[in-house]
């Protein structure tokens, strides 16, 4: 970097980009401070980000950091060099590569100021979206535009940035509403998810005060006409509208004046889940956005009122899809499927699950406003969970459970981010709406008892939503939540109840073991919890050791393990024994509602005394503790393989990290304890498969105290390993296989234990210099076979220690703190990250003295063996059978490799290259120009740029002696590595032990310079406790060390290595290597194809075709060709196993192949402007466009050049990517063998061909379409054809009964209206209409005329003929046997060239054709192709002039109507309604007429006995009804026709008639405000819920009220009059407009409720107004009460309970007691099952319903009567016994009604008992009722019955022993 100037040129640099580029020299250079002296730093960083970091990194690293002034230099660099390469169109590899670069420099934590950042995502969202730019480039800019805008303290929405919506929308309307835009443009469609994600951080930015445009623009495509239009209209508004409020100014829509308009849209699609799912997405971001606007009108119901928060709730009961009763879902799933294009605008679940937003729109409405309002949000959530709760009992588990779960946790997670930042002063919300205390304790409550039971659950995925709502709960209100927990959590570890409860209580007490910890009182728990959890330290069930070693952890991070009874007379904890076992009692007695207050029941000190006494027996604790693991140690299995995630996987992995910051947190008594049992036990035991686990622990112990820990070990160790070597003779010879031997295992037992505990520790184990060193001598000298590799990690292990830089601090706290002492108070306490002072090891002169010498002995000698090894006379015959040899080798090369990576931070990546000055040469103009460089300089994608790199503390002087001697050995050892290879090439080409030792040493030899690549060490952890704050900032100087030696330029040794093996991530290491590898590998490949070698060419497709190469190599031409020709040849080589490879590569890597490069992009210069560097750069960028646009040049020249070369071969797909161009169209030969190719024999090319022939005709029209010009195509400049704009009047108030009058016109009409939602909802100022007289479309210049005349030359009469004789044949497979749209497609196209004259077919050849190929129309395969052709044929005419138009169709329609008329049969029938579809879907009525006259001019016949025939009429006219929509204004006669035959015999006939009815009705609806202001002014005049859609008008009244008068004929015309009537309504109900029936439900006849039960479900699902319910739940009462028949009555309960629960939240409370009334009446029903009926309904409305405690009282006051012996009459006890009955079965709906609280309620106990005394002996129902009623009351508490008997007294246990159970309980 040219340094000189660049820190006083930086800081004028900043200041000309925050004054918007303009230059400005009134700031002198010299006197202009850099920014790093200047002495506000505060202020700088308030430029840069609005909320400070909280974690100082820099500060805390062991070396200096380099300047501000340094980094700025980069950034400018980085910068300069963007902007040419933008300028220039470099864009990929260019303007990619500085963007990777401004991450890279962005992801070291370092700051760009504000007013930079602005520009900088300003310019990423115009890159991203910039027309012509390539779509992997685009999302690359996507993604970086999303890392400037993620995080809002850096940019605050609409204060520092304001983005455009209209791009992003004009992207959306490409993907939803193609007819929109221009057309064929469907090639440049991004992909939905990036414009998804773009959306989703975008959205903020965009300008609240637009939001009135947005409507404008946006609502007019609303239509549920066609339904699709609802969902993108939605959809659209959720992915862009901001959610923020607008400022506080008249003409600015504030959500008073928008919601109505929502709520009414939400109502008008009212039965789909989608639309509820988007709706509380949105609606819960305005609540968000809302909260701290003081302008908002906020009340209890948060910004909405209390008629939308009833809604909201009621919508939430719907999406929790708990099933009531037997009703049915309440959503139908035809609305959802109608959502068409739609679902691309619908938002990633996982992103955004639905429990988030619901709990965003809760946590978001709360304010003190709530606490004493009845209905107010909050009581409505108490509300919604009290009815709820049993659904999150364990026992009663299904598809809701997850929902629930997940609202639970959200609930809470928003909450506590929200109460927080109130704290901390983020979220400035307004003082009244702040949470205060009491809401918070209100809240906590209401989520408290299901989150308890929930924390049982027995799966997965709620569980841990459980786990952190009870660690979020607990902090909130610890007093609330802690008794509840340890009441349940003490008898689960006592073992008294099933096991997952037991592990749920550990994971459990781990989330909340911090609270715990500072909470006076609670603490004093803490020490018998970890007692009772010793036990679940258990090799039977690693699961729960597993859990418990996650509680010990989280214990050991808050509560140091330090006896601190010194000072107390309480040395045996006995006063804490004491205290803990009468709390635990006291938790026992007081039952569920437990509350216990330390904070006034405990005196401070006291209580303080209390925690020292329970530390007594942590010693001991520590002690039980080791000698468990050292059991289970014995006991574990052996691991199979590594990285399985099996249990004993983890546990393994978990040990270290538990024990670590316990052994940290001991006192050095108990340390010194703790130490001694483990040295005893690693020096008397080797447990073989437990060696890894048991060296972590070693290691973790020497990180907590290396001085103790060295001093006791080392000697040990080192004795124990010579007497192994020298007594035992351990490893005396080789040993085949991959097993430790028996005799070895004590050995490598003892090296494991050491290599790990001189690892990481620092420079503590300087003393035992020469020990070690020796003994890594003499182990090398003695030792053979496998152990070597375990000696070859010890010598890493300790080189890695010597070397790098690491913290060596792992204490929890500051070293102030401990010098004081611990105490009680110091108990889960946190360090701030800005008082962190960190240990560092920085190694001294001494170590890496030492490290260097080690290096240097074990080089040499491996170095001298494999010398040896390899030359002609080696020390170890290379013959015979066993594998000696290849073992020496690939030991030693192990060796190698361990030994080089051990000590790689020495190595200098600057050396390694081979610039030893560490100059960087830049070569910005001298570019290559000879043709081969030209084409491949993409490939390349990072060759010679500056790069930067930062500080991160190299250790060597460049100068010294050590520095030039390592890089020395590392070049003999590069050099020995290339023999070697060589030397096995020739003659061991089969040793595959070598070369996968050779492989593995050479990709560190390449790899790991600077830092080690070959070890994965980063992850992330929470910066809670000391030690892992610790552990941050450790990785944070990995991160740097690691940036600085990503890539580095290649030194000639390199080269000779590559040539040999590439291995990927060398390559990834090196710049400039892949160039070197290629042609090596091409050449292989070719030579193996033609040897046949099979493995070889497998070798090849692995690597060229299925890595990151083949990316580099499709982009770089002077490969590119011979890859894709091998690739063909591979592809025919006939073998199963590479036919399935090859097959692999294509769909991986090669689809892409060829395809146009960008030429010509759209780039806002506006924007680009300030980053426009100081010194003039034209030169250089003229420079590098020139060099672009000759390569481009030249690449195009040679990818049609291969074309051709394909076009022998035959290969469609690559010949269509690099044949085929919209600047060029294609060559003469190309289009040949498309056409001829259509008719091919074989059916699998006559696809692709057909394919290419398809897009051939494509482009020649999309090129017409833009003026000839490429440049066009991208700025969508279209000459429109027959397309023109209607301007509404929107102040005529006939303007839309003109409009649809205008429907019913005969003649041709001014124009066609072929959308279907220009004014359905709102009329905007214009819409687009088709000319209703095209003209001929003429506009072809030379290049497509010549095309066209060439495929019309070969559309021969015989190429028709064939064509459809192929269409004819049977096809493969079932599911290929539709109607199949390319054919059409295909076929509309070459017609247009017939109609025009330019084919050689005529029009009467293609008749003649159309003739022969129906035939006489008996087979359904002559159907399917003639509906195929029609299509084709019908579609061509419509872009053709009127009278052109009127010859085709004259021709067409009367084929396809003559097979309406009597053709049609089951078989055929799918063909011909998709062909109709395709023909009128989408079009105006009139531009269809002949069709659409002649299916409305059906009348039915009653003569006729072919059901069938009928039916398919039917059918097709309502798909015409269906898609004109409401356009269709020929409805009254046909309606007529259907209403006074709706008694037809026929069952398919009536259905048919029923759905066409109801079709007939759904499209007549539709709204047509005159523009948006009225929508948005009457709906928000009309209520809060806007304008109560689809009333009933009073035509339709009045038919439904005529279908009512009983028939006087036969019985049987009235009921098959009815079941079309019934259909009718089936089909209403299942769609969105069910409401406008509401009127007519209430009186009904009760003949046909008997056959309407089907259609009777679904009435409680219809969404009906709160208030309006009132009359339909009398009818259902009045059916209930009076009904002659019972099923009746039992069906309306069936329905009261649904209508109950699901509007739970909108019905009044006398409407609610009547319903109640009505069931208990029903309990006395005459009949049995109404009786049973009635029971189950009324436990369920109970249960979900405040009335419970009413009944609590009632059974209080009214105690039972006792019964008196006196005479009955046998009339009056028939009555008696239905009486008694229904009181049994009231009591058994009671006792129903509460299946899960525990303890039981205190009635239940004498209610149960009473059931069991007196009734369970009964005759009959009633005995079977109470029996039934116990066993479910016994079936529901086999969980809780330990808990929940000790309600019971003893007699009324007795009673229940009689009845069924025997009581193997008690």
């Amino acid at each position: 970097m040219y340094e000189g100037d660049s820190k006083a040129a930086y800081h004028q640099s900043v200041q000309m980009l925050s004054q918007n580029g303009a230059y400005s020299d009134g700031v002198s250079r010299a006197t202009s401070p850099g920014l790093s002296s200047s002495p506000n730093g505060l202020d700088l960083e308030k430029e840069k980000r609005y909320r400070p970091r909280t974690y100082p990194y820099f500060k805390l690293l062991p070396y200096n950091v380099e300047d501000e002034s340094e980094r700025n230099a980069a950034l400018e660099e980085i910068l300069k060099q963007l902007y040419i390469a933008i300028r220039a169109e470099d864009i990929a590899p260019g303007a990619v590569h500085w963007t990777r670069e401004l991450r890279g420099w962005l992801s070291l934590k370092f700051e760009i100021p504000r007013a930079l950042r602005v520009k900088l995502a300003k310019l990423y969202y115009m890159l991203s979206l910039a027309p012509g730019i390539d779509a992997t480039a685009s999302e690359r800019f996507e993604s970086m535009f999303r890392v400037l805008t993620k995080r809002r303290h850096y940019l605050k929405p609409g204060e520092d940035l304001i983005l455009d919506w209209r791009p992003l929308w004009k992207e959306i309307k490409q993907i939803v509403l193609p007819t929109e835009m221009p057309p064929y443009q469907s090639s440049r469609k991004r992909s939905h998810k990036n414009i998804a994600n773009m959306c989703s951080y975008a959205y903020t930015y965009f300008d609240p005060r637009e939001r009135k445009a947005m409507l404008n623009e946006i609502l007019p495509y609303f239509s549920t006409s066609e339904i699709t239009g609802a969902f993108i209209v939605m959809g659209a508004l959720n992915f862009l509208m901001p959610t923020r409020p607008s400022p506080d100014e008249p003409g600015q829509l504030q959500p008073e004046d928008y919601l109505p308009t929502f709520f009414h849209l939400w109502s008008l699609v009212n039965r789909s889940k989608a639309f509820d799912i988007v709706f509380f997405d949105f609606l819960s971001r305005i609540a968000r956005d809302s909260l701290t606007s003081p302008h908002i009108k906020f009340s209890e119901y948060g910004i909405f009122t209390k008629d939308q928060s009833d809604l909201m709730f009621t919508a939430l009961l719907r999406l929790t899809e708990i099933p009531v009763g037997q009703s049915t879902s309440a959503y139908s799933s035809v609305v959802d499927t109608g959502a068409g294009l739609g679902i691309y605008l619908e938002k990633d679940k996982r992103k955004n699950p639905l429990g988030y937003s619901i709990a965003r729109w809760i946590s978001m409405s709360l304010s003190p406003a709530c606490l004493d309002k009845p209905g107010s949000i909050l009581s409505n959530l108490e509300g919604l969970m009290e009815s709820i709760d049993t659904f999150y009992h364990p026992s009663n588990q299904g598809g809701w459970t997850d929902m629930l779960a997940q609202i639970v946790f959200h609930l809470q997670d928003f909450f506590v981010m929200r109460y927080n930042r109130e704290l901390n002063g983020e979220l400035d919300t307004p003082p009244e709406r702040r949470i205060n205390d009491e809401l918070k304790h209100r809240f906590v409550l209401s989520l408290r008892e299901v989150m308890f039971m929930g924390l049982f659950s027995k799966r997965g995925k709620p569980l841990t939503y459980f786990y952190n709502a009870i660690q979020g709960l607990s902090y909130l209100e610890p007093d609330l939540i802690l008794p509840g927990a340890l009441q349940r959590f003490y008898p689960s570890l006592q073992g008294l109840v099933e096991v997952h409860r037991t592990q749920s209580s550990l994971v459990g007490l781990q989330m909340i073991a911090n609270v715990m910890s500072k909470q006076k009182g609670f603490r004093c728990h803490i020490a018998a919890l970890l007692e009772l959890a010793l036990p679940g330290i258990d090799a039977n069930d690693l699961t729960k050791t597993y859990t418990t070693l996650n509680f010990i952890q989280a214990v050991a991070y808050s509560v140091p393990l330090v006896d601190l009874t010194k000072d107390l007379h309480d040395y045996d904890g006995s006063l804490a024994q004491q205290w803990v076992q009468n709390e635990m009692a006291r938790m026992e007695e007081s039952g569920p509602n437990v509350s216990i207050n330390y904070e006034t029941e405990l005196d401070d000190e006291l209580e303080a005394n209390i925690a020292r006494s329970s530390t007594a027996f942590f010693g001991d604790f520590v002690l039980s503790l080791l000698g468990k693991i050292f059991t289970l140690l014995e006991n574990i299995p052996e691991l199979s393989r590594v990285r399985s995630g099996s249990p004993e996987e983890n546990v393994i992995n978990t040990l270290p990290a538990a024990l670590m910051p316990l052994f940290v947190s001991l006192s050095p008594e108990i340390f010194d304890k703790a130490m001694e049992k483990i040295a005893a036990f690693v020096s008397g035991h080797v447990i073989h498969q437990a060696r890894d686990a048991m060296a972590f622990i070693c290691n973790a112990l020497c990180k907590a105290n290396p001085e103790k820990t060295l001093k006791r070990f080392v000697p040990m160790l080192i004795v124990g390993i010579r007497n192994e070597i020298d007594d035992n003779n351990a490893a005396s010879d080789r040993s085949s296989g991959a097993d430790v031997l028996p005799r070895d295992r004590a050995l490598v037992w003892h090296i494991s234990m050491l290599s790990m505990i001189i690892v990481h520790v620092g420079d503590t184990l300087m003393p035992y210099k020469k020990d070690l060193f020796d003994i890594a001598v003499y182990m090398q000298e003695k030792c053979r076979g496998i152990p070597t590799v375990h000696i070859s990690n010890y010598i890493h292990h300790l080189l890695l220690n010597l070397t790098l830089i690491y913290p060596v601090d792992s204490n929890l706290y500051e070293p102030d703190i401990l010098n004081r002492g611990i105490d009680v108070s110091d108990w889960g306490q946190n360090v701030r990250p800005n008082d962190l002072t960190i240990k560092w090891h920085l190694p001294t002169e001494d170590e890496i003295a030492f490290a260097v010498e080690l290096f240097d002995s074990q080089v040499e000698t491996a170095i001298a063996r494999l010398t040896n090894l390899i030359s002609d006379t080696p020390s170890v015959s290379r013959k015979g059978t066993n594998k000696e040899w290849s073992d020496e080798v690939s030991r030693n090369l192990s060796q190698l490799r361990l030994i080089l990576s051990g000590i790689n931070s020495l190595f200098d990546p600057e050396y390694a290259s081979g610039q030893t000055n560490g100059a960087h040469q830049s070569n910005g103009n001298g570019l290559l120009e000879s043709d081969d460089d030209i084409l491949g300089e993409t490939a390349e994608d990072d060759s010679d740029r500056p790069q930067f790199h930062y500080h991160a503390g190299y250790l060597l002087d460049k100068s010294s002696s050590n520095y030039a001697h390592i890089h020395k050995l590392r070049e003999d050892v590069g050099h020995l590595l290339s023999k070697i290879h060589e030397f096995l090439t020739q003659y061991q080409e089969d040793d595959v032990a070598c070369f996968t030792a050779l492989y593995t040493a050479y990709r560190t030899w390449i790899t790991d310079v600077g830092t080690e690549r070959s070890a994965h060490t980063l992850e992330r952890h929470k910066p809670y406790p000391r030690p892992l704050l610790i552990r941050r900032a450790g990785i944070y100087h990995f991160q740097r060390a690691k940036h600085n030696s990503t890539t580095r330029k290649r030194s000639e040794l390199d080269i000779r290595i590559h040539a040999q093996s590439a291995l990927e991530s060398s390559l990834k290491a090196l710049i400039g290597g892949r160039s070197l590898v290629v042609p090596q590998l091409l050449q292989a490949l070719r030579k193996a194809l033609d040897t046949n070698d099979f493995d070889r060419i497998k070798g090849s497709i692995y690597t060229l075709y299925c890595s990151s190469l083949t990316k580099a190599m499709a982009k770089d031409w002077r490969y590119a060709p011979d890859l894709i020709k091998l690739y063909i040849e591979v592809a025919s080589v006939d073998k199963p196993s590479i036919q399935k490879d090859s097959n692999n590569a294509l769909y991986g890597s090669l689809l892409e192949f060829g395809r146009a490069m960008e030429s010509y992009m759209i780039i806002d210069q506006d924007l680009l402007r300030p980053f426009e560097p100081r010194d003039d750069c034209s030169s250089r960028i003229n420079a590098r466009n020139q060099f672009l646009v000759k390569r481009r040049a030249k690449v195009e020249a040679k990818k049609s050049e291969v074309a051709l070369e394909l076009i022998a071969v035959r290969c469609t797909i690559f010949i269509h990517n690099a044949g085929l161009r919209l600047q060029t169209l294609a060559p003469p030969s190309f289009i040949e063998l498309a056409v001829r190719g259509a008719i091919d024999e074989h059916p699998g090319l006559r696809n692709g061909y057909g394919e290419m022939f398809s897009r051939i005709l494509n482009q020649i029209e999309t090129r017409a379409t833009y003026g000839h010009s490429y440049q066009k195509f991208i700025r969508e400049e279209d000459t429109p054809r027959s397309t023109i704009e209607v301007k509404v009047d929107n102040n005529d108030s006939n303007w839309t009964a003109n409009f649809l009058s205008n429907f019913t016109q005969p003649g041709l009409p001014e124009y066609f209206v072929d959308r279907d939602f220009p004014g359905w909802l709102v009329w905007d100022k214009s819409f687009k209409a088709t000319k209703a007289s095209p003209s001929l479309f003429t506009d072809y210049d030379e290049l497509e005329t010549s095309a066209r005349m060439r495929i019309g030359s070969l559309l021969t009469p015989e190429w028709y003929k064939k064509y459809f004789s192929y269409m004819k044949q049977e096809p493969r497979d079932s599911s290929s046997d539709r109607f199949r749209m390319q054919y059409a497609m295909l076929l509309n196209w070459t017609f247009n060239l017939v109609h025009t004259g330019l084919a050689t077919a005529t029009l009467e050849d293609i008749q003649e054709l159309i003739q022969e190929t129906f035939g006489d129309g008996s087979d359904k395969h002559q159907h399917r192709a003639t509906s195929e052709i029609l299509a084709g044929l019908l579609l061509s005419g419509l872009q053709l002039p009127t009278k052109l138009r009127n010859k085709v169709w004259s021709y067409g329609v009367p084929i396809m109507l003559n097979v309406f008329a009597d053709g049609l049969t089951p078989e055929n029938n799918t063909y011909w309604m998709t062909c109709l579809h395709l023909i009128i879907s989408g079009k105006d009525p009139r531009q269809v007429r002949e069709i659409v006259d002649s299916l409305s001019s059906f009348r039915l016949d009653m003569s006729s006995h072919a059901a069938f025939k009928e039916s398919s009429k039917i059918q097709l006219l309502e798909f015409a009804i269906q898609d004109a929509g409401w356009h269709f204004r020929q409805e009254k006669p046909i309606l007529e026709n259907f209403l006074a035959h709706i008694d037809h015999p026929y069952k398919a006939v009536r259905e048919a008639i029923g759905r066409s009815i109801a079709a007939i009705y759904r499209t007549r609806y539709y709204e047509a405000f005159k523009d948006v202001d009225t929508l948005l002014k009457e709906n928000a005049a009309a209520s809060s819920l806007g304008i109560k859609p689809y009333t009933a008008t009073p035509e339709f009244a009045a038919n439904i009220k005529d279908q009512r008068i009983p028939g006087q004929a036969a019985v049987s015309s009235y009921t098959s009059g009815s079941k079309t009537v019934l259909l009718w309504l089936d089909s209403t109900l299942q769609s969105q407009e069910c409401t406008q029936l509401l009127d007519f439900f209430p009186d009904e006849d009760p003949e046909l409720q008997q056959l309407a039960y089907l259609v009777f479900r679904h009435l409680p699902n219809i969404p009906i107004r709160a208030g309006e319910d009132g009359p339909f739940i009398s009818a259902l009462i009045r059916i209930g009460k009076e009904a002659a028949s019972w099923h009746q009555r039992l069906r309306s309960l069936i329905n009261m309970q649904v209508i109950y629960f699901r509007r739970i939240f909108l019905i009044k409370a006398e409407q609610q007691q009547q319903l109640f009334d009505a069931v208990a009446e029903m309990l006395v029903d005459p009949q049995h099952e109404v009786r049973m009926g009635a029971s189950t309904t009324l436990a369920g409305m109970i249960r979900c319903s405040p009335v419970a405690r009413q009944i609590h009282q009632a059974l209080a006051d009214n105690p039972m009567p006792k019964k008196t012996p006196g005479t009955g009459t046998p009339v009056s006890s028939n009555i008696n016994v239905i009486r008694r009955h229904g009181a049994v079965l009231g009591l058994g709906a009671l006792v129903a009604a509460f299946p899960y609280a525990t303890p039981p309620p205190y009635w239940m106990p004498e209610v149960l008992a009473l059931l069991a005394s007196r009734a369970s002996n009964d005759a009959g129902a009633v005995g079977k009722t109470v029996k039934t009623v116990l066993a479910d009351f016994k079936k529901t508490r086999q969980d809780t019955w330990i808990t929940d008997q000790k309600s019971f007294t003893q007699e009324q246990l007795e009673d229940l022993d009689g009845v069924n159970w025997k009581s193997y309980f008690a």
